[in-house]
């Protein structure tokens, strides 16, 4: 049994397909199987069901947290080293989110700390808690509360409200009446833009995606531009717009008919010994002052958290 095996099993677990989990692993399909054989023949047992879908067999899924608690001690183990060699801090946050929470805390914990490495690794959700999980990296910046069933032992630390507005074009704003109704802006711009700000699309978000003729889903930068444009309307976190409506390119509508929105994210650890080491507390307190000045701080332990490590 070797750490390759193991990872293949349980990136197989994950993607539920031995091509996925081969193309993430950049290796062959034929290595991923012949991995799984020569760990089912250790085993004695099969771990999966072949068929149009993986799923595990009763014996795959018991061996399964056996083997992540290999995979996460054999991650830890080369951290350890890692830091004793040269401090480095590692990091995982949203996309949306590393702009205006990372960068102008980088250049405050670079002055500090000049010669200790920095990774911050961007993602979705899914991403943020599979690297966490895996321990490559030491924080993550995820929605809160993590609704995956893979990874529920997070540590929250602080957690940030943010608020999540409906934008539409100036020149379609100018054409809305002063409390407009969601049918009113819809008769104006049909196009709905969906974004995966959540984990979960709250009813209002996908509601409009249900009341509008078509719908479109995009990342972050082509959906502002086509919500510039008057192309579309959507729901975009404060944080990734406030620029365009401070400059006048986007504006705020709130139609009387839909309640507004927010999202919560949090700043969350594997384990509160994650902040013994000096240098993460103090690159998380940096990014803690940046949260309270993009969103609302709706619960903060940061303090209390740092004393109990």
């Amino acid at each position: 049994m070797d750490l390759d095996q193991l990872r293949t099993f349980d990136r197989i677990v994950r993607e539920q397909s031995f091509t996925r989990a081969a193309a993430y692993l950049n290796i062959t399909q034929a290595t991923a199987s012949m991995r799984i054989r020569a760990l089912e023949q250790l085993l004695g047992v099969s771990l999966f069901v072949r068929g149009r879908q993986v799923r595990l067999t009763d014996q795959g899924m018991t061996f399964l947290p056996y083997a992540r608690r290999i995979i996460g001690t054999a991650q830890e183990g080369r951290e350890a080293l890692r830091r004793v060699e040269r401090g480095r801090v590692s990091v995982a946050s949203l996309r949306t989110l590393v702009s205006p929470l990372i960068t102008e805390s980088l250049l405050r914990f670079q002055e500090k700390y000049p010669s200790v490495d920095v990774v911050v690794r961007e993602g979705r959700q899914a991403q943020i808690a599979a690297m966490l999980h895996e321990r490559e990296v030491e924080m993550g910046i995820l929605c809160w509360p993590n609704i995956d069933p893979l990874v529920v032992d997070l540590e929250p630390l602080v957690v940030m409200r943010e608020r999540v507005p409906l934008v539409v074009s100036p020149e379609i704003a100018a054409r809305l009446s002063s409390a407009p109704t969601i049918d009113e802006v819809l008769a104006l711009v049909p196009r709905v833009i969906s974004l995966r700000w959540w984990q979960a699309d709250p009813e209002t978000a996908a509601a409009l995606v249900r009341l509008a003729q078509t719908s479109v889903e995009l990342p972050t930068g082509p959906a502002r531009r086509l919500a510039m444009k008057g192309e579309g309307l959507g729901f975009f976190v404060n944080s990734a717009i406030a620029e365009d409506v401070a400059a006048g390119r986007l504006v705020e509508i709130a139609p009387a008919d839909f309640e507004p929105l927010h999202r919560d994210t949090a700043m969350v650890v594997r384990n509160l010994s994650a902040l013994e080491r000096p240098m993460l507390a103090d690159f998380v307190r940096e990014i803690a002052r940046e949260c309270a000045k993009v969103g609302e701080i709706i619960d903060h332990r940061l303090a209390e958290s740092i004393a109990a490590a």
